[in-house]
């Protein structure tokens, strides 16, 4: 079967944004309910602008499926955008510093910025996010789940245990605005959205996503471009305004002894039932993830997500056809997208682990792909 692999296309304000999927084995179910439940919920988020009031996403299919089952085809997607205004939307000279509004403009040598921030917004990141919901139903056969979160905003970090479970995170986190677990901090990071927007300023933050239920085994260590700690820090590096990624502990496994750093391996027959086939181990500093695989612990990715760019008070910036210097545009924007952000973060996650999944457990069929990691699990058991 095809390696699984998506592609976007579409602007900021064009008529549609479409996201194509190869690779999906036939006989998934494609519950599109739950892909809008996604798409609604990164509308979502406390500091969005007006944007989102404008819009409605949904996605319908558009190929690739038949009863509401994929066949093997591509499956292609589309999300209407409401605000269609792509040819009246007025030019921008002045670009904003902090977006792709000047590398974009001498890159494809024009003076309208326009031409490189309707593809360059965040808005293409819905098309990701309905991507990442497709590939989480093939999670959801295996009892792998994906959650993502605000881990800190404005300053203020959640305090969250590492041992919480998948239902405690989505819960918790779905019970405020500001999409954190840590109830206790919610009002604080509220706070901080006002006083940015008061100021006509903006705030960014951190996203933590974790990742439940997985064997040891995905990914690679034989080919750099299947290590799968590098294609999920490309995953969630591209996802606009995010300039910082990390696993487990990150940058701070730079600062500590290796005795501080490393998670010591125990077995557990009483495990041995789980996806981790009884490995346990007593820390998860590596994030789950050794030598470019999963080691059947929680997967933890981190991303650090700047203040957006376009800024209430502008910035000093150059006109692009007068050369002289006047203060940036103003492009409607939110103050803080970090909540939103997080949902983006898990998607594109979920994807890049559906994909390894399908490397290491391939089938045209469903029936094929379940069958493969049932042997796989049997013959890891039968190893001692």
């Amino acid at each position: 079967m095809a390696e699984l692999i998506y592609r976007t296309a579409g602007e900021s304000h064009g008529r549609a944004l479409i996201v194509l999927v190869e690779g999906l084995p036939a006989g998934l179910s494609v519950d599109l309910d739950l892909i809008n439940a996604e798409l609604r919920r990164r509308q979502g988020g406390y500091g969005r602008g007006g944007r989102m009031k404008i819009e409605q996403d949904a996605a319908t299919a558009l190929g690739g499926l038949r009863r509401g089952e994929t066949i093997g085809s591509p499956v292609v997607l589309q999300i209407p955008n409401r605000d269609f205004r792509i040819d009246e939307a007025p030019e921008i000279n002045r670009p904003r510093p902090g977006h792709a509004d000047f590398a974009g403009s001498i890159k494809w040598l024009t003076t309208d910025c326009r031409e490189t921030l309707e593809r360059a917004s965040a808005r293409e990141t819905t098309a990701r996010v309905a991507a990442g919901a497709l590939a989480k139903g093939l999670l959801h056969e295996f009892g792998v789940r994906c959650i993502g979160f605000v881990a800190e905003l404005g300053g203020v970090r959640a305090a969250m245990s590492t041992d919480a479970t998948p239902d405690e995170l989505s819960n918790g986190r779905d019970a405020n605005e500001v999409y954190t677990p840590d109830a206790g901090d919610v009002e604080a990071m509220m706070k901080a959205i006002r006083e940015a927007e008061a100021a006509q300023d903006t705030v960014g933050g951190i996203v933590e996503v974790r990742v439940f239920g997985l064997p040891p085994g995905l990914g690679s260590c034989m080919t750099w471009n299947d290590k799968l700690d590098g294609r999920l820090m490309q995953a969630v590096g591209s996802i606009q305004a995010f300039k910082g990624v990390e696993i487990g502990l990150g940058f701070e496994a730079a600062r500590r002894p290796g005795s501080q750093v490393h998670d010591a391996l125990y077995y557990d027959a009483s495990q041995r039932d789980n996806s981790n086939f009884g490995f346990v181990r007593r820390t998860n500093h590596a994030g789950g993830l050794e030598g470019g695989m999963t080691n059947g612990q929680t997967l933890v990715v981190r991303g650090a997500m700047k203040p957006i760019a376009t800024l209430g008070q502008g910035m000093d910036s150059v006109n692009l056809k007068t050369l002289q210097p006047e203060r940036s545009d103003y492009e409607r924007s939110d103050v803080c997208a970090v909540p939103a952000a997080s949902v983006v973060a898990e998607n594109v996650v979920a994807f890049e682990v559906a994909r390894a999944w399908l490397l290491k457990f391939s089938g045209d069929t469903l029936r094929e792909v379940r069958a493969a990691y049932d042997y796989y699990a049997a013959a890891v058991r039968g190893l001692a």
